[in-house]
């Protein structure tokens, strides 16, 4: 079959980032192009023992990949769009918005319990000022610690204590047994905790074996914190094939806001791009590309970047596009919230005039108090 020509498009290395780039491949292969993916590593990447906040400005993903395009050593890259800033080159577009995900984050536990039925004082992890900070307003008795790594990495703290805890039992029952009955196979036998005696159907290395490679890793993790739950967005969880190994309780995006461009993928190009214009024709979603223009619109006027806590999520429904946006302090104590039905045939500077509106009602005095903190 004659091809429309070979694409080459930069992006991240990590597992969630190569299947955001795949999919997007699939998408121009079905269009007849030959696809390239090209593997950068990102200052983002460099950096695994920092919070995202703590990284410079905001684009420590995205500022590598964008580099290798503007360079010309590719034709585009492949974002997840809640980590681009909102300013960039001149010469640079987004060439395309695929099709949005799901934009929802996600509470992940071992048992899939509510956010509003956690034990006081449980522990949850998360890199994001943004959900630290809706979780605090939500649930003050709370603690929020920092969580990094992949999501492979994050799953694994969360599922490190009880597997290591069962692990445990199982291991000193079956010692105990053994040394009860010293002739015999103890392989089903185990010594609870509490000195009781409790039956397991399988052995310990029949258990081992029906483990998810996931969990095995999970078994071998060194914690310095046990989180009760973690929060992570729902889009990168079943992007990454997670979602079946976790319990979980999705957080409504119209209370529990998500970031601006959550769940969406953004294809970066040169604004005179050969190729450009082709991108747009076989990946652009009129509806992702209308609701996160406003989502990202708000966010750029309102300039707080990934220094403050900010959700926004817009949902186009007919003639107008549903905007809630939520600017919060740190601990989650003060807010402005609002929400308003802008009209899509003039949907940009509605958003910058409802973010306008935020400004002048406390959300400029949040952002800056935000800026002086993350600048001490």
């Amino acid at each position: 079959m004659t091809t429309r020509g070979t694409l080459r498009l930069a992006t991240r290395s990590s597992d969630l980032a190569l299947r955001q780039a795949a999919s997007v491949r699939e998408t121009l292969e079905d269009r007849r192009f030959d696809v390239e993916l090209v593997e950068v590593e990102t200052r983002g990447d460099q950096i695994r023992d920092e919070l995202i906040h703590r990284l410079g400005k905001t684009g420590a993903f995205v500022r590598a990949l964008d580099e290798q395009v503007l360079d010309g050593d590719v034709d585009a890259a492949v974002h997840s769009m809640k980590d681009m800033p909102t300013e960039g080159p001149t010469d640079l577009v987004v060439a395309g918005v695929p099709h949005r995900a799901s934009a929802a984050d996600l509470l992940l536990t071992p048992t899939g319990t509510e956010l509003a039925d956690l034990p006081s004082g449980s522990v949850v992890g998360t890199s994001s000022l943004r959900r630290k900070a809706q979780l605090l307003a939500e649930r003050p008795d709370l603690t929020v610690e920092p969580l990094r790594g992949n999501v492979d990495t994050r799953i694994e703290k969360l599922l490190a204590p009880d597997l290591q805890a069962e692990h445990e039992r199982r291991v000193d029952a079956d010692r105990d047994e053994r040394a009860e009955n010293p002739s015999e196979s103890a392989d089903s036998e185990g010594a609870a905790a509490d000195g009781e005696t409790e039956d397991f159907e399988q052995s310990i290395e029949e258990w081992f074996d029906g483990l998810a490679e996931i969990e095995r890793r999970a078994l071998e993790r060194e914690l310095d914190v046990e989180y009760d739950a973690i929060v992570l967005a729902e889009a990168g969880l079943r992007r990454a094939g997670l979602l079946h190994h976790v319990e979980y309780a999705r957080l409504d995006p119209a209370t529990f806001v998500p970031a601006p461009g959550q769940g969406a993928i953004a294809v970066t190009a040169r604004a005179d791009g050969d190729a450009t214009e082709e991108i747009r024709s076989a990946l652009d979603h009129p509806r992702t590309r209308v609701e996160t223009t406003v989502e990202r619109t708000v966010l750029a006027e309102l300039g707080g970047g990934c220094i403050a806590p900010i959700g926004v999520h817009a949902k186009l429904q007919g003639e107008y596009v549903h905007t809630v946006a939520r600017v919060l302090s740190g601990d989650g104590e003060d807010e402005v919230a609002a929400s308003r039905d802008l009209p899509v045939d003039d949907h940009a500077n509605a958003a910058a005039e409802f973010a306008a509106d935020l400004a002048g009602r406390g959300a400029d005095d949040l952002i800056a108090a935000a800026r002086e903190a993350a600048e001490e």
